[in-house]
């Protein structure tokens, strides 16, 4: 059986005495054990150190700082003139650091006591920009619901030069009332696509075939174009009544004739480019001129993607909403959109140029003269709140860069070398207003009168008449006339 005892229980029953720490019995001194060696002196700085005791000092509560209305602000400024004492000997006796003191001086000597109101802290609410480059977004956004920031921001800087980034369009978008939707991401194609581009122009150039209906004769017609694949510069285009293989190789000669020939053409599997039997009468022409044909794979649109990118722009920007009077006016319209593709759109594909600037390698001196131009108009945007006209040109001529720019009231002539002349321009005399040709190329055949006559919709002929009796009748009468000299030699 275990005895359970408490401390003192233990304590009397333990017989040995217990002695205290300091307790030394007379009879033994305490033997001191063997003497231990000398330690060195070691530096102070180089021991250890223990942990550090941090005393803690108690500190009143943080008194809030003295506010004071813009009246008392007033009378302190006040009474600091009329005392002539510095501003460090003054600040002390209001309670406020001669910095503030400087602060309010400042603020009044450019606002006069409206200067001395409570400011409102941070950054103000809101877009920064200026009103007009505001005024300027809403507007075309008005006019261009389907424009993204990205593209607003480009076409700012491209036209009117008002500097505006696409954080600040989309911004002042949100403020107009403009939300944003979230719209599902296509699905991921795969295997991935995987994307290429020529290193410079005239590598390779796509074509593809685009159709469409004019909707006032109901009548498909068919439009076929070549684009650079470096530049994605329409180097070729025209729009026929049928598909044939005929009407694509005057579209090709026409835009050989107009762009030099191109080391490859890009191709899809239609009957205009490729036959399953001997060799197809486009790649005839293309051998025939040193040109290799590439071929992509069936059913991989993919390939030809920057053409079929085009394609869409065209029809968002122009073909969907149009209603051509009849097909001589869409080829003139859809010409007239080609040039603006190719000289006015901003690309993004090519780091917001247009693809003027990339197949004719003025990019750089373009973006040079845009930086330029945009910073002359911020400067007089900030100083009298309206832009100057944009005028600008920049390009080459006999392979040397030059630049055009008007700098105040002159006109500035900058060639490759850096060097400035001062040009006049001339004004033009008065023409009559009339539908401009298109620059881009057209392999639309020639068309006689009597062609353009059955093509319109005002030609009135007849039953059982047509418009080509005439010209026919010429032709017989011509023929006879060359029968009858023939018979008389």
């Amino acid at each position: 059986m275990s005895e359970f005892l408490f401390p003192d229980d233990a304590q009397r029953r333990d017989p040995s005495p217990r002695l205290e720490p300091d307790h030394v019995s007379p009879e033994r001194p305490p033997d001191p054990g063997p003497t231990p060696p000398e330690q060195p002196d070691i530096p102070r700085s180089q021991l250890t150190p223990g942990p550090r005791r941090h005393r803690r000092a108690l500190r009143p509560p943080d008194q809030p700082p003295a506010t004071f209305t813009p009246q008392q602000r007033l009378l302190i400024l006040d009474a600091w003139q009329r005392s002539a004492l510095p501003a460090g000997d003054f600040a002390p006796l209001v309670g406020l650091s001669k910095h503030t003191l400087y602060a309010w001086k400042k603020r009044f000597d450019q606002h006069g006591p409206a200067g001395l109101l409570d400011q409102p802290k941070g950054a103000p609410a809101g877009s920064r920009l200026p009103d007009l480059t505001r005024r300027t977004i809403l507007l075309l956004k008005q006019s261009h619901p389907d424009w993204g920031c990205q593209r607003l921001s480009d076409t700012l800087q491209r036209g009117p030069a008002l500097p505006a980034s696409p954080s600040a369009v989309a911004r002042v978008l949100h403020e107009a009332g403009y939300s944003a939707d979230d719209l599902p991401a296509p699905p991921r194609h795969d295997p991935p696509v995987r994307h290429f581009e020529r290193a410079r122009p005239n590598q390779l150039w796509q074509t593809d075939l685009f159709t469409f209906i004019l909707k006032r004769q109901n009548r498909r017609v068919y439009l076929v174009a070549f684009l650079d694949d470096h530049s994605r510069f329409v180097v070729g285009y025209g729009l026929h009544a049928s598909q044939s293989t005929a009407l694509v190789l005057e579209v090709l000669r026409a835009a050989l004739d107009g762009f030099g020939c191109p080391e490859e053409v890009l191709t899809d599997n239609g009957s205009q480019y490729v036959t399953w039997r001997g060799q197809s009468a486009f790649n005839k022409e293309l051998t025939k001129r040193g040109i290799r044909q590439v071929v992509a794979s069936p059913r991989h649109p993919q390939t030809l993607g920057k053409i079929e990118r085009f394609w869409g722009s065209l029809w968002r920007e122009c073909v969907e909403a149009a209603v051509f009077a009849d097909l001589a006016d869409a080829r003139r319209r859809v010409g007239l959109y080609i040039d603006h593709y190719n000289f006015r759109r901003p690309h993004q594909g090519i780091d917001a140029a247009v693809p003027a600037d990339r197949f004719f390698g003025a990019d750089s001196v373009v973006r040079q003269a845009l930086e330029a131009r945009l910073a002359a108009n911020a400067l007089e945007l900030a100083r009298n709140g309206l832009p100057r006209p944009p005028f600008y040109l920049a390009g080459q001529a006999g392979g040397q860069d030059f630049s055009l720019h008007a700098e105040g009231e002159r006109v500035i002539l900058t060639d490759a070398a850096g060097n400035r002349q001062e040009v006049e321009l001339g004004r033009p005399g008065a023409t009559p207003a009339a539908w401009p040709e298109p620059v881009c190329p057209s392999g639309d055949p020639a068309r006689t009168e009597a062609e353009e006559a059955v093509c319109t919709d005002d030609a009135t002929v007849a039953a059982g008449q047509s418009a080509l009796d005439e010209p026919l009748a010429q032709l017989r009468q011509q023929g006879l006339a060359d029968r009858e000299e023939g018979s008389h030699e």
